[in-house]
């Protein structure tokens, strides 16, 4: 198993991503398709990184919404067809912030275990 530190910092990796993918704002989020598939490339690859985290460190931080996060991946990958990008929007600007800080914190808490 790789180490947890790499995959949180590649989940934070990509909520930045999107960050900057989003600047431009919610109406040129919608209207453009290659932002939408950037987006939402970031949102899977974020998700399937939060599947590879071990179930200990899971554990000690129950506040992240994991399960959440894995049944959105889920939604990404198989109802692609069913995704709506208003709750896409809603994901990146509500969602996203708060995971980006609780993925901090860890990362900032488990500095020491290098």
């Amino acid at each position: 198993m790789k180490d947890n530190r790499l995959y949180l910092l590649h989940i934070l990796e990509c909520i930045e991503r999107i960050e900057q993918y989003t600047v431009p704002g919610q109406t040129t989020f919608l209207a453009e398709t290659m932002v939408q598939d950037a987006v939402l490339h970031n949102l899977q690859i974020l998700s399937e990184s939060t599947q590879r985290l071990s179930p200990k460190l899971k554990d000690i931080y129950p506040e992240v919404s994991w399960s959440q996060i894995s049944a959105f991946r889920n939604v990404l990958v198989h109802d692609y067809l069913g995704i709506n990008l208003e709750q896409i929007w809603s994901v990146v600007k509500q969602d996203l912030p708060i995971l980006r800080e609780q993925i901090q914190t860890i990362l900032a808490d488990t500095a020491h275990q290098v």
